[in-house]
């Protein structure tokens, strides 16, 4: 049975960072991959349009079956109420009917990812949406790594996927977003990026990897 796969990417990226090589794996494996990208910035800012031409084309890149984009202000989701969230997020839920998903991590340090993973959270239950049947949390470089170092918000990974075949592939995407991308010691850049997979690979023996939280699982 093919999978119909569901990325929620609180920013046009998230879904390179945290998922980009398992995204690849999903889709070489035969796989349905959809995007749902939550904010944008404002049509006034002299980057809109490179934004939108980077999205286009990282979405060639990945092969995604279909993208839907809710427009809400970036840097500001937590001014909408989580009522307006959830109803959004619902509808792509419903249109698509994924039975596995990919959610931001709870407890990263940016205030539009952990309201953004509260309400696809709400939209997971099993009485509404049965067709749902896996839930991760994926780890974005330069806002997983910040939680607070508590029991409740670290990212403690119980999944490991192997991309040591699709790594060159989530870095050529990954440089499409150009302007998200700083030298070391900023988080987000290749050395950064490879150092991580590296990192989560050598848990479960391979050269690459990316790592997840297993939310539920239903067999």
């Amino acid at each position: 049975m093919k999978n119909k796969v569901l990325i929620i990417a609180v920013h046009p990226d998230d879904e390179t960072l945290g998922c980009g090589g398992t995204l690849l794996k999903h889709k070489a494996n035969g796989d349905e991959i959809h995007w749902l990208i939550c904010t944008t910035i404002d049509k006034s800012h002299s980057y809109y349009e490179t934004r939108e031409k980077e999205i286009e084309k990282v979405s060639n890149l990945y092969g995604f079956d279909s993208v839907h984009n809710l427009r809400l202000k970036t840097m500001q989701v937590d001014e909408y109420s989580m009522s307006e969230l959830v109803d959004k997020i619902s509808k792509v839920i419903n249109e698509v009917k994924p039975n596995i998903i990919y959610l931001p991590f709870k407890g990263d340090v940016h205030s539009d990812h952990r309201k953004i993973f509260e309400a696809s959270f709400s939209c997971t239950k099993t009485f509404r949406y049965p067709f749902i049947k896996k839930i991760y949390m994926i780890e974005t470089l330069s806002e997983t790594e910040f939680a607070p170092s508590s029991v409740t918000d670290s990212f403690i990974p119980n999944v490991f996927v192997d991309i040591s075949d699709f790594m060159d592939k989530k870095l050529e995407i990954m440089r499409v977003f150009e302007s998200e991308i700083s030298p070391h010691p900023f988080p987000r850049n290749e050395i950064n990026i490879k150092a991580l997979a590296t990192f989560r690979g050598a848990t479960c023996a391979c050269e690459y990897a990316e790592s997840f939280v297993l939310l539920k699982e239903i067999l």
